[in-house]
């Protein structure tokens, strides 16, 4: 079997079950935020030594698969599904990050090691796959589990990015505001 199929060359895809959509339907755009979002986890997975972080990290590889079969799934075909447990699991992974560190009263830079930088760079791509979900999520409805879990990936590789961080004793840095509007309105 060849990688081409040519029956995408009128800009149409096919999700599982058969049904035909145009290429830019908002789910087909959810799952393409969700495959760059999956790819920037590989390249992160490159830069990270820590074992536990590793083992975290192929888990939602694995899991953005169940998300996807989630949204691309005609409502009569049995697929994976995100359930509550996947949740629970990343909530439980936060809270025990965040003992650790403690939350930051303000901004923080995006930036420190490589591992971190990789991080909060995968949390963004996270927040524009999650505005690309609600999207399609209102075009036809899905697991609101969906959502839930995209909303709750992007808090728990934010504190991953800083528990990276952390982990060399990196000091966070707010945002400075060089210049304010001092001009009365």
């Amino acid at each position: 079997m060849k990688i081409y199929t040519k029956t995408g060359d009128k800009g149409e895809t096919s999700f599982y079950g058969g049904e035909r959509v145009l290429k830019d339907d908002p789910r087909i755009e959810a799952l393409g935020a969700l495959d760059e979002l999956n790819s920037v986890l590989g390249i992160t997975l490159c830069f990270t030594e820590d074992q536990k972080l590793r083992t975290v990290l192929l888990k939602i590889q694995n899991d953005l698969f169940t998300v996807g079969a989630d949204i691309a799934a005609h409502s009569t075909t049995t697929t994976p599904k995100i359930q509550e447990n996947h949740i629970i699991e990343m909530e439980q992974w936060i809270d025990e990050i965040e003992t650790k560190l403690g939350m930051p009263q303000k901004f923080i830079l995006p930036h420190g090691t490589i591992s971190s930088s990789f991080l909060h760079l995968c949390r963004t791509i996270t927040r524009r796959a999650e505005r690309t979900i609600v999207h399609a999520h209102n075009t036809k409805a899905m697991n609101n589990n969906v959502l839930r879990y995209i909303n709750r990936l992007s808090d728990l590789l934010y504190v991953l990015a800083r528990d990276a961080n952390k982990e060399i004793e990196f000091k966070e840095q707010q945002p400075i505001y060089k210049y304010f509007n001092d001009q009365p309105s």
